[in-house]
């Protein structure tokens, strides 16, 4: 299974989201080091979740990308983020 979908599933269960989306951004950035070194792992996110009412952007972030870097070590380079309440969703 590509990382892309494994991504995708455990951001699910990890952070009960309503909504995810992954999208692997990584032929955008094939001649940047970190691609070079892993053969990939540049992802976009959408994340919905209930888990980030009261979480300031920053703590959201900081929150997805240190949960996805320990699960899937040397197989992520860089995310873009935007995780969001369902509220925010609308």
């Amino acid at each position: 299974m590509p990382v892309q979908n494994k991504l995708r599933e455990f951001l699910i269960r990890t952070f009960e989201s309503s909504h995810v989306e992954v999208i692997d951004d990584s032929d955008k950035h094939r001649n940047h080091a970190g691609v070079k070194q892993t053969g990939g792992g540049h992802f976009k996110v959408l994340i919905v979740s209930d888990i980030f009412t009261g979480m300031s952007r920053i703590d959201r972030h900081r929150k997805v990308t240190k949960t996805c870097m320990e699960a899937f070590p040397g197989m992520i380079h860089a995310l873009s983020i935007q995780a969001v309440t369902p509220e925010e969703m609308i």
